[in-house]
């Protein structure tokens, strides 16, 4: 299954060759047409060749084989909803010219063991999966928050994306089908996805693409899992003196699972899970402790752990509720499955605008009529904002809710805190708000161009036994900001922290100082949107990318690590990678 590589040919007739593999259409060559693929949704931007948006497994495979041969870069990319940068270009200073494979229109999901597992094409989105799983009473490993912007279920994978639910941890499979380049340049198919499809690689393709395959090819092996196994007794120990979870864990890096786009993926094997009806509680207090004491005590002494717990500062709620007040409504009013192509049409009119000079049009637009629009939060969700700086919303399964409202009671019949139990409109709306705040800062960047710099986005696991989890900034880094946003997963103490930095100030010497001062908390960052490049890669990570990508073929400088081919170091004798030396 391996294709050997050959010597480099000229652009354009690189580009014939794409051209014919997925039609004239499907190779964007324009910078107008290949910007909202060639630009990150937070960060990140660069120059590309073309962008190439196969129609098939099998079109995909010839296209990396074109690429590879060719001696060009691949930078694998689905939704582009990442906030780390991490599936587009980043600057233009790569040793090689980039092709970027968009596999948007690979949307397939197939049902395994009637729906107990599912395998995914790379085009398959969170939404559309859990859309699939609904009718069977099950859902996929993680449900709220980037499945509503169409993210992918491989994204997830490929990025040791968390999630919001307490007991599972890091999405991880070890069953997967992918594409790597070895060491001598050459594109080989791996199938460790246990099933059963031949030995040539366009064959094992299509055949899974139609899903051509009986359960008798289907092969259940233990010793290869499709999902975590100790996380919720990891997340239990909350005297540990470190993160229950964090993006560069050795444990969650194994072929696809970490890979961040070091191998291009086909499709991965997950487990999924029965869906349980459950409750929401409201819960606020101006006491950091209380909800501490709220979250150690539910981790150990109750017998079932909580779905999930979702924690807000009241400036993030009124960030939120007034900056992703449009996309909150849209949700709510249209559904999750209009949300992508809105993103679609929205970064099509951004790059009409920026071709004029005119940048963060469509925000400036549409925060304007958002201001229009009716109150979106229910009543008491507003008087708790009211009331308190920190908002918990707490998930539990019905049978739990006995149980959670008589400790809550009991809890805050002694501190100044309080909560309610949310009807189903109430706990719907504010998982909604809490999803609404991660896309604000961006909105209110655009919207204050003359006054704010960028954006500093951090994505920290807090030692388990850390009961100091709001942080205080020293003084000569706290003027830095107009306005801090900080929200998370409570319960896995994994916190996204979002500084809209001053007009005129240095962003990446400002989060230098706070990687410090989050060092000497012994946190681990990130923690779930992978490093992209934003963040450097730690001596594990680094390892197994170099491990994955001899050639450093596949997103080179992932994790601020090298762009040169083959990470910058001298090649011996021989070598047949289709680079000219």
């Amino acid at each position: 299954m391996n294709t050997t590589a050959r010597t480099p040919v000229s652009d354009h007739d690189l580009l014939q060759t794409l051209r014919q593999h997925v039609g004239s259409h499907h190779v964007l060559t324009d910078s107008k047409a290949t910007r909202r693929f060639r630009k990150g949704y937070r960060t990140g931007e660069g120059a590309a060749l073309a962008v190439v948006q196969p129609g098939s497994l099998v079109e995909m495979w010839r296209v990396l084989q074109a690429a590879t041969a060719a001696g060009r870069i691949v930078i694998m990319q689905a939704a582009n909803t990442g906030l780390t940068g991490g599936s587009t270009p980043d600057g233009n200073d790569y040793d090689r010219q980039v092709v970027l494979i968009s596999t948007v229109r690979l949307r397939g999901i197939q049902l395994l063991h009637e729906g107990r597992q599912v395998v995914c094409l790379p085009g398959a989105t969170l939404d559309r999966l859990e859309q699939t799983l609904r009718p069977l009473g099950r859902e996929p490993h993680s449900v709220i928050g980037s499945s509503c912007i169409g993210a992918s279920v491989l994204g997830g994978v490929c990025n040791n994306s968390g999630g919001a639910l307490v007991r599972r941890g890091p999405v991880y499979t070890e069953l997967s089908l992918y594409a790597q380049v070895d060491a001598e340049g050459r594109l080989a198919l791996v199938n460790h996805l246990g099933i059963a499809l031949g030995d040539d690689p366009e064959t094992i393709l299509s055949r899974l693409e139609k899903g051509e395959y009986t359960p008798a090819d289907v092969r259940d092996d233990a010793e290869r899992v499709a999902s975590g196994r100790d996380y919720a007794e990891r997340v239990r120990q909350v005297d540990e003196p470190s993160p229950a979870r964090f993006n560069a864990d050795p444990r969650g890096l194994y072929e696809a699972s970490g890979s961040a786009g070091k191998l291009a993926v086909f499709a991965v094997r997950l487990d999924t899970f029965a869906t349980e009806p459950s409750t929401v509680f409201y819960i606020g207090s101006n006491d950091t402790a209380d909800l501490t004491a709220v979250r150690r005590h539910m981790l150990t002494a109750f017998d079932t752990l909580p779905i999930a717990g979702e924690y807000i500062h009241r400036d993030a709620f009124d960030i939120g509720k007034e900056y992703g007040k449009d996309i909150f409504l849209l949700i709510d009013k249209l559904g999750t499955d209009k949300v992508p192509a809105a993103f679609a049409l929205k970064g099509k009119v951004d790059a009409f605008f920026e071709g004029l000079g005119l940048r963060g049009v469509s925000d400036r637009v549409l925060q304007f009529f958002s201001r229009l629009l009716p109150e979106h939060l229910p009543r008491r969700v507003l008087e708790f904002r009211q009331r308190f700086d920190h908002h918990l919303l707490l998930r539990v399964s019905k049978t739990d809710a006995d149980a959670t409202r008589a400790f809550l009671q009991t809890h805050f019949g002694t501190s100044e805190g309080d909560f309610f139990e949310c009807d189903a409109e109430e706990g719907r709306k504010a998982f909604l708000h809490r999803f609404a705040v991660a896309s604000a800062a961006v909105r209110y960047r655009e919207t204050h161009r003359h006054s704010v710099e960028d954006i500093l986005a951090l994505d920290i696991a807090l030692r388990r036994d850390d009961r100091d989890w709001l942080e205080t900034l020293p003084p000569d880094i706290e003027e830095n900001f107009l306005a801090k946003l900080y929200y998370g997963h409570f319960f896995c103490h994994v916190f996204h922290q979002d500084y809209i930095v001053k007009k005129g100030r240095d962003p990446i010497a400002i989060e230098h100082r706070m990687w410090s001062l989050l060092d000497e908390r012994g946190a681990e960052y990130p923690a779930e949107h992978n490093v992209g490049h934003l963040y450097p890669a730690k001596p594990a990570l680094r390892e197994f990318y170099e491990e994955l990508d001899p050639c450093n073929t596949f997103n080179p400088g992932i994790g601020q690590t090298s762009k040169l081919f083959r990470w910058g170091k001298k090649m011996g004798p021989g070598c047949d990678c289709g680079q000219v030396h």
